[in-house]
């Protein structure tokens, strides 16, 4: 995979991101909980390709914007949360943090 096909799979996730969490954030707030926590966990995982890509692509001198002390706030604010069962307080992290945190790096 090149450079430029790198990039494009790079974003192309990113942008996805935002619907995927709000799918999280309605399901928990629906009592969905099994189906959140599996899509919490897709989640998780393509965090760690995200920083996967994010290493190969900073080696080929392209910026990204991903702040990755941030989201590991967000991620330990969720477990916390996860760790209470406030699944209410999970959902507002997804939607009103993570959410637009991943929006403003898609614009």
């Amino acid at each position: 995979m090149d450079k430029l096909e790198i990039v494009d799979e790079y974003y192309k996730y990113v942008a996805k991101i935002p619907t995927g969490l709000q799918y999280i954030a309605d399901n928990l707030r629906a009592d969905n909980v099994q189906t959140a926590l599996s899509e919490i966990l897709n989640f998780s995982e393509g965090i760690t390709w995200i920083k996967q890509m994010e290493e190969i692509l900073m080696e080929q001198g392209v910026n990204v914007d991903l702040n990755k002390h941030q989201l590991e706030d967000y991620l330990n604010l969720i477990n916390e949360g996860l760790e209470k069962q406030d699944f209410v307080l999970v959902a507002d992290i997804f939607e009103y943090e993570v959410m637009p945190y991943f929006e403003q790096i898609i614009a």
